[in-house]
């Protein structure tokens, strides 16, 4: 059964209920018959109903149901609907996260249902994790922490231990690593560490692969084996030997393609905004970075920067340490981190680097740009990432975007699946896969 799109504002609060109670789908006691939503039918014991369509009496219920859950009950839902048991624990657990009351902190009414206390928090964790699909909970748990300011409570061991780990709340977690005791960092390293782990399963195979193909492909010899001649350079190479008796070219050099070897081909430079809105980068960018640094042709380093400058390269065997060892917040100096990564080119033929950065600018703005067209004059692949996550589109000054554009580095978000693409196009020498947001 396929509902209606859900698109009211209600007690429980638009976005965020209509959400939750649309990605999860029917949810209701298991039976023979219970229809599936349009996530798939998910009820306490994750059990979809088998049997065929509902009747038209069936789908206005749910209907009127999903309705009751989005508006949040009260004397002006208008639905007339009565929640059976289960349905009136969720509506309870969106009320207390959506439902009106007090101001959040962006002055609307919100409910202060969940209070200031971690007993009572931890119980509503556990109830949406009961009711709702992780990808429903983990946006509830962001909801949670921006509207009613339970970010403090994470600094407590037993919140962290319920909460649905994810980028965003390695973020929030970083934020408060200053403030955090010290009974507390040890549980918070393991939830990181989860996501770090889970995230370098999904995106170490492909990116490894994907650049030892572009940095075998970079690599040029012209004696190549049959399997590694570059056709296209070499036609292109050899085309003043063409016989127009035979139709064909006799190529008198042969260009091919280099294979792996031990040696450092390429040398890569992240330097990484740690602003506190590039959270979600910082986690992806240390991921990538350990990456990169486990491979032995690339030389990888790390370099974080507010205003001040710090280089984590001989944190990077651990990304976790990366991550510990940023500080998010604070002002930016995009030139000061510059000058430093100009500092550390020996081969600027080799070299790749990244700037990670809504290049909102604290420093020299004409330094910065001077630093870029020198970088690039050298020979370096430099590549402006205005975010790296899966967050849409961000927030960034397009006036240095543009100046960078017309330098000949084209500033753009890039998602975590792209990046692969991105370094590989860098290390080739060719032109980046530039998404087109049109």
């Amino acid at each position: 059964m396929t509902a209606a799109p859900v698109e009211a504002t209600g007690s429980n609060g638009a976005a965020g209920a209509a959400g939750a109670v649309g990605a999860v789908g029917a949810v209701g006691p298991a039976g023979p018959a219970g229809p599936a939503g349009p996530a798939g039918a998910v009820g306490p014991a994750g059990a979809a109903g088998a049997a065929g369509p509902a009747g038209p009496a069936e789908v206005a219920g749910e209907r009127l149901r999903r309705w009751r859950l989005v508006l949040g009950g009260e004397e002006a839902d208008g639905t007339g609907c009565v929640l059976a048991a289960q349905d009136a624990a969720m509506d309870g657990a969106l009320t207390a996260l959506y439902g009106k009351g007090g101001k959040g902190r962006s002055g609307r009414d919100r409910s202060a249902g969940l209070g200031a206390s971690a007993p009572s928090v931890a119980r509503w964790l556990g109830d949406i994790r009961t009711y709702f699909p992780s990808s429903v909970v983990q946006v509830m748990q962001r909801d949670a922490i921006d509207r009613l300011g339970l970010s403090t409570l994470l600094l407590e061991p037993e919140m962290l231990e319920a909460v649905e780990a994810d980028v965003h709340l390695v973020g929030t977690l970083l934020s408060l690593n200053k403030a955090m005791p010290e009974t507390t960092k040890e549980t918070a390293r393991a939830v990181v560490r989860k996501v770090v782990e889970d995230l370098e399963k999904r995106l170490a195979s492909r990116t490894r692969a994907t650049l030892t193909g572009a940095l075998d492909r970079s690599t040029r010899i012209s004696r190549p084996r049959h399997q590694d001649i570059d056709w296209n350079r070499t036609i292109a190479a050899n085309l003043k030997h063409y016989l127009p008796e035979y139709r064909t070219i006799v190529p008198e050099r042969l260009i091919g393609y280099g294979r792996a070897s031990q040696s450092v081909k390429k040398e890569v430079i992240l330097c990484i905004d740690q602003s506190g809105s590039m959270a979600a980068s910082v986690v992806y960018a240390s991921v990538f970075g350990a990456v990169l640094a486990s491979m032995r042709s690339i030389a990888t380093r790390l370099v974080v920067f507010d205003t001040a400058v710090v280089d984590l390269t001989d944190q990077l065997d651990d990304p976790v340490d990366v991550l510990f060892g940023t500080q998010l917040g604070g002002g930016t100096d995009i030139n000061r981190a510059l000058a430093y990564c100009q500092s550390q080119i020996t081969r600027p033929a080799d070299t790749v680097v990244v700037l990670i950065s809504d290049l909102y600018e604290g420093g020299i703005r004409d330094e910065m740009l001077k630093r870029v067209a020198a970088m690039k004059a050298s020979g370096v692949q430099f590549v402006t990432l205005l975010a790296l996550s899966d967050e849409g589109a961000p927030a960034y000054d397009r006036e240095h975007a543009a100046a960078l554009a017309a330098l000949g580095a084209p500033a753009f978000a890039c998602t975590p699946d792209l990046f692969p693409e991105v370094m590989a196009a860098a290390i080739e020498k060719r032109p980046l896969p530039i998404p087109d947001t049109a």
